[in-house]
């Protein structure tokens, strides 16, 4: 893979700011700017506001009408190589300083458990598609955040997942192999603990989906971080938080323990 140098988080929210100063200079509102881009007035906000990152002509065109002189196309490049979502970068600034990180997944293996080649495949299933440049990014922020597990102090990282994310084969059982013994590697970390969830459970804590929890440095808050189709968000009141730890409590409760875990992972391993 080629690495690059794709810009940090703070790519959308630096665009978005140079993208307000521009507007309100040329004394245009967001309304009108959405109709030179066609955009909605809401659509230009969230891009302001970094949590939407522009597409198709919107920088070529604000940039003329705004008569910001290169000024967004040019900031627009780092845009494209941040390889991560305009939404995800506040979720990346917590999970960089968290001192736990704790996920149950349902549907795939999460992206701190992923192989370069498993990515690819998950990026290549995305609806709309992405262009070969946005998937080269991609992969290179996830790799790059897979680095927590050894900055220092190292955080306590555990997950639970579902047993179908070990079986379901995306971009092949080759590639799903090689991901299942990463697992195991990973596995094998002493900060690190996985459990699986057994398939044939009759009661269940994680109806409602998945989710991460985080523990901020010196455990002094927690943060609830959940996404789905139609949004995303953070959880960091009581008793919400509260509520979705004690869930997670329970779901390790239901698991398999980390090392029954294990014997199953391997097993797994040895089927594919």
């Amino acid at each position: 893979m080629n690495g690059g140098n794709g810009a940090g988080p703070g790519a959308a929210k630096a665009f978005g700011r140079l993208l307000k100063f521009h507007r309100e200079r040329a004394n245009m509102s967001q309304e009108a700017l959405g109709d030179h881009t066609m955009y909605s007035k809401s659509q230009v906000a969230m891009i302001e506001r970094g949590e939407r990152k522009p597409k198709d002509k919107f920088v070529e065109i604000a940039d003329g009408v705004l008569c910001a002189q290169g000024a967004l196309l040019e900031v627009a490049e780092e845009l494209k190589l941040s390889g991560v979502a305009a939404w995800f970068e506040d979720y990346l600034e917590e999970e960089k300083k968290a001192a736990g990180i704790h996920k149950y997944e349902n549907h795939l293996i999460p992206g701190l458990l992923q192989t370069e080649a498993y990515m690819r495949a998950v990026f290549a299933c995305a609806v709309p598609s992405l262009d070969e440049q946005e998937i080269e990014a991609q992969v290179t922020a996830r790799l790059a955040r897979q680095a927590v597990y050894h900055r220092k102090p190292r955080p306590h990282v555990t997950f639970v997942l579902e047993n179908v994310t070990l079986t379901r084969p995306i971009g092949g059982r080759g590639v799903l192999k090689e991901n299942v013994l990463h697992i195991l590697d990973v596995a094998r970390l002493p900060n690190v603990e996985i459990q699986v969830m057994p398939q044939h459970r009759e009661t269940h804590a994680g109806v409602n989906g998945p989710f991460t929890l985080l523990e901020t440095a010196k455990r002094q808050s927690q943060l609830v971080y959940v996404e789905g189709q139609g949004g995303r968000y953070f959880l960091s009141e009581q008793p919400d938080v509260g509520e979705v730890f004690a869930r997670y409590g329970t779901l390790r409760a239901q698991a398999l323990t980390p090392e029954d875990s294990v014997r199953l992972i391997e097993q797994v391993a040895r089927e594919l």
